[in-house]
């Protein structure tokens, strides 16, 4: 029995980065052998096992084979017959197909199996098995597959999609490109299920360059077929008076770009992938203008997220991004009426924090333009200053006095409107 260190913490240790999750392959072992060791299973497909200390997973050695359409049912075979060759091959590009074996790496002092830290340096100067040549691909930079087999598994194009956003100065193979094509054109995408979907796409939008996922779905149809609602973005003119030459596709991601730059939420970078949505309807003969687009904007997002069922959190920050950003950019020229209107649309007395939010969506908005990455945004701290105002009002106070003079049901309301206006007008 051997057991090796595989997968992405082997890759990022070459790679010079921090290990995140350390995974396991036993070869030549059965499951009794790994129970008598204390190891506890909890793998139902296939037999996966819990390290009686650290609790990580170690897995044996198996092969896959699909059996049915897209991401819907996979044969597995794990026995001690199973190489160790053969468990890298089902894998998804080669710069995850490498192992370190457990025994040499040991044997040089820094690894243990109870330290999550992991030394580049022993990876590098371990007994490494490559057979698929992901030491050289890491060095030339490139996501390759390993083998056909890649494409029995749909989901697999979103993964590669997300490693080129997260390893940004990564390029797509020729021959992996093509076959990304082929399996959308093929219909393979089509089979892939929200929740991957969104679980792909959401971890894509966190990575360093979100951008470079969407391009690289764009670049082999796969968009077209998951987010039809974005991928019609690209040749639209954005507007006449922000260079009209960028359309609204490259405006979108140069947005959801400033979004990671800021380091924003997930639900924030999400808003920004979506605000522009209603774009990609505006009628041709009103062409660069897009007027009305907001309210397109919604409809098109509660459509997306009911097909791809967005948690609620990141739907509902996207509506109102959607739906207000034009009105927060045009907030400087607004008064304390105009104001306090914006922020009763926006929810903002009930969930400031999402506020905050939104404002940051629509900073990401107006700096994801050309030329205009470094500038500040004045808009988002004077509504936030505007708010903070506002929420001085005494409600209750506002409210006994109406009462005592004779106000009652909406009326009492308009009292605790009016009072916030007074607010906010003196802080302008």
């Amino acid at each position: 029995m051997k057991t090796y260190l595989v997968g992405g913490a082997v890759r990022d240790a070459l790679m010079g980065l921090p290990v995140q999750d350390r995974d396991w392959v036993v070869v030549g072992a059965t499951p009794q052998m790994l129970l008598d060791q204390g190891y506890l299973q909890v793998g139902q497909d296939f037999p996966v096992f819990l390290h009686p200390q650290t609790k990580e997973e170690y897995a044996l050695a198996r092969t896959e084979r699909n059996t049915a359409a897209g991401y819907r049912g996979f044969e597995v075979h794990a026995a001690p017959d199973v190489t160790l060759e053969e468990d890298l091959a089902r894998r998804d590009l080669t710069i995850n197909s490498i192992a370190a074996h457990v025994d040499s790496t040991r044997a040089r002092g820094p690894f243990s199996l109870e330290d999550p830290s992991i030394d580049p340096l022993w990876v590098k100067n371990s007994t490494l098995v490559d057979p698929y040549g992901g030491r050289a691909d890491i060095a030339a930079k490139v996501l390759r597959h390993v083998t056909p087999a890649f494409r029995e598994d749909p989901v697999r194009i979103l993964r590669l999609a997300r490693f080129a956003a997260r390893f940004t100065d990564f390029t797509v193979a020729p021959e992996t490109h093509a076959l990304l094509r082929e399996m959308v054109d093929s219909g393979d995408a089509d089979h892939l299920v929200a929740e991957r979907v969104w679980q792909e796409l959401s971890r894509g939008l966190m990575e360093a360059q979100p951008s470079r996922m969407f391009a690289v779905l764009r670049d082999c149809g796969a968009l077209a077929r998951l987010l039809p609602e974005l991928d019609r973005l690209w040749g639209i003119p954005q507007t006449a008076e922000h260079h009209p030459e960028v359309d609204t596709g490259v405006h979108v991601m140069l947005v959801v770009d400033m979004a990671a730059k800021l380091q924003a939420s997930l639900a924030v970078r999400f808003a920004c992938l979506t605000h522009d949505l209603g774009k990609g309807t505006t009628p041709a003969d009103v062409l660069p203008r897009h007027i009305a687009h907001e309210e397109r904007s919604v409809r098109l997002l509660k459509d997306v997220c009911q097909r791809l069922r967005i948690p609620v959190e990141c739907k509902e920050l996207a509506a109102v991004v959607a739906c207000e950003h034009g009105n927060i950019h045009r907030s400087e020229s607004l008064n304390a009426k105009a104001i306090v209107r914006l922020l009763e649309r926006c929810d903002a007395f009930r969930k400031p924090e999402r506020f905050a939010e939104v404002l940051q969506a629509c900073e990401c908005d107006a700096r994801g333009r050309l030329g205009k990455d470094s500038e500040p945004y004045p808009q988002a701290p004077r509504l936030a200053a505007a708010l903070h105002r506002a929420q001085a009002v005494a409600t209750h106070v506002v409210a006994a006095q109406a009462i005592a003079a004779g106000a009652t049901g909406p009326k009492i309301g308009e009292w605790i409107h009016k009072a916030r206006i007074d607010a906010v007008s003196n802080s302008l």
